[in-house]
């Protein structure tokens, strides 16, 4: 095996950050009431859904363009 080859599966710190990422996107830590204070339009655990799934988003996107180097991008440089 290449010892260039990146499997983000095989860190632990990308899990975590994924895990904090996701508890964060469920609102349960809100009472069943919390309907205000409205923030831009959406109530509050609205809106923490919507920043917490960009997050989520450039998260997944930033570990697929910097932490996976696989062995098939090796293999068609090099045809």
């Amino acid at each position: 095996m290449n010892k260039d080859v990146k499997e983000p599966i095989r860190k632990k710190w990308i899990w975590i950050g994924l895990v904090l990422i996701t508890l964060g996107n469920v609102p349960w830590y809100f009472s069943d009431s919390m309907v205000e204070p409205y923030v831009f339009g959406f109530p509050l655990w609205g809106f923490i859904i919507l920043v917490f799934s960009i997050i989520l988003s450039a998260y997944l996107s930033w570990i697929c363009l910097t932490q996976w180097k696989i062995v098939e991008d090796e293999e068609e440089a090099n045809k």
